[in-house]
């Protein structure tokens, strides 16, 4: 009796920090492409550091998950104290990593995501004909939460959809830091289909989560 009891307070326990994590992972709704923000007289540039910033990425399927990172290559941002007020990145979607296996499998999933296995270019993100990805700050408002919300244009995969997400914004004399809470994105919006069972029937328990959960981590100098 004693460890069915066990047995059921772990089980409730992990539902609830699986629950916790979807939680914290709220889905960017992908809207029209929006007019990208100008810069402002008075602000500062800040040119990122490309050795500072990365992305984190998060994939789930129903017998476990992948992650790993992705690079940042350039970008700028210009902002006037702690508010962004316009700027872009470059991702370079060769720069694709898994960290949660070694080996061929490692490499196997690599290849597959940038789209260099023979024959299933198309499946994630197709690397030779979409070599980068590009987020264009469209704006920076303040939710009912009172959370610091950036809003811009991503594209990829050829495709420029309009997504927000909260971030915290600190700047010194010199530097900006940029860090987004957790949140995600639906792929299947941007084209990357394989495997979603929104896209394709009767994949049974073989289906891919459409939702991909991602955490961005810039710097940036002056």
């Amino acid at each position: 009796m004693k460890n069915r009891i066990l047995t059921l307070m772990i089980a409730l326990s992990l539902g609830a920090t699986v629950t916790s994590c979807k939680d914290k992972a709220k889905e960017a709704e992908a809207t029209t492409a929006e007019p990208v923000a100008e810069t402002v007289a008075t602000a500062d540039t800040y040119k990122v550091d490309v050795d500072s910033s990365t992305i984190e990425w998060k994939g789930a399927k129903p017998t476990g998950e992948h992650f790993g990172t992705i690079s940042i290559t350039s970008g700028e941002l210009s902002a006037e104290g702690n508010t962004i007020e316009s700027g872009m990145f470059t991702i370079d979607m060769n720069s694709i990593v898994a960290l949660d296996l070694e080996g061929d499998k490692k490499q196997n999933l690599e290849a597959h995501l940038k789209g260099t296995v023979e024959g299933k270019e198309g499946d994630f993100f197709n690397i030779n004909e979409f070599p980068t990805a590009t987020f264009e700050v469209t704006g920076l408002t303040t939710n009912d939460a009172n959370k610091t919300m950036l809003s811009g244009n991503l594209t990829l995969k050829g495709i420029k959809k309009n997504v927000s997400f909260p971030v915290t914004v600190s700047t010194t004399e010199n530097t900006l830091s940029l860090v987004s809470e957790t949140f995600a994105i639906d792929r299947t919006q941007w084209g990357v289909n394989f495997g979603s069972k929104s896209v394709f029937d009767n994949l049974g328990d073989k289906f891919i989560d459409d939702d991909i959960i991602l955490t961005v981590k810039l710097k940036a100098t002056k």
